[in-house]
């Protein structure tokens, strides 16, 4: 009714999914193809409704702001295979993580550059990038680790530990910077190999099955 859809970019209504989630996924291509384009700062809500031809308070009583309507199709369209990996080994584990997140870098890289530097000026998006993506991703490599010390792999005392979700979220989004290129599948499979292992006191010649 038109009383449910008044003021919603002030003050949005409880959220209600009547969205089926093909059209979730032409609103989220919208919202991608938007953002590399013109970046965050020219993203609007309106763009958005005008691009996907839905209504404006659609999006809002949806997802309430801007921020959360990125993160949500970023996620939305992440096939999140970290927390579904578990080869019985900790090498096994982390070679499959790397190919997991080099397979998307070279379509995903930019635009989470992009979308860092405008998190430094936005709390709000920052917030709901680490929230809604990079913790859970820190948590799935976290998990690996955990595994292995638990599997007697690793030391409990390995110093490295601490950094191996550091480390591969870290390059992926570094390479580009210091090398003009993506830290794709065959890249970052090589620094797990060439760095990550040996310091956790694993060589490159561990089982990945």
């Amino acid at each position: 009714m038109s009383s449910q859809e008044t003021g919603q970019e002030t003050a949005p209504a409880p959220r209600r999914s009547k969205i089926t989630p093909e059209r979730a996924q032409e609103l989220y291509a919208a919202v991608l193809d938007t953002l590399r384009e013109s970046g965050y700062e020219s993203l609007t809500m309106e763009g958005v409704a005008s691009r996907s031809r839905c209504g404006k308070s659609t999006l809002y009583r949806q997802w309430g702001s801007k921020p959360e309507l990125v993160v949500a199709a970023l996620h939305g369209t992440r096939r999140g295979l970290l927390p579904r990996i578990d080869t019985g080994t900790l090498a096994g584990d982390l070679r499959e993580a790397a190919k997991a997140i080099g397979e998307g870098s070279g379509r995903d890289t930019t635009l989470m550059l992009a979308l860092s530097h405008a998190a430094l000026q936005s709390p709000e998006l920052l917030r709901a990038l680490r929230e809604s993506l990079i913790l859970p991703e820190m948590a799935a490599l976290d998990a690996m680790v955990r595994r292995g010390v638990e599997r007697g792999e690793v030391a409990a005392d390995n110093p490295a530990t601490e950094f191996v979700s550091a480390q591969l979220l870290g390059v992926m989004r570094a390479r580009p910077l210091l090398e003009e290129t993506c830290a794709d599948e065959n890249f970052l499979v090589r620094f797990v190999e060439g760095a990550v292992l040996p310091a956790l006191g694993l060589g490159a010649s561990a089982s990945g099955s």
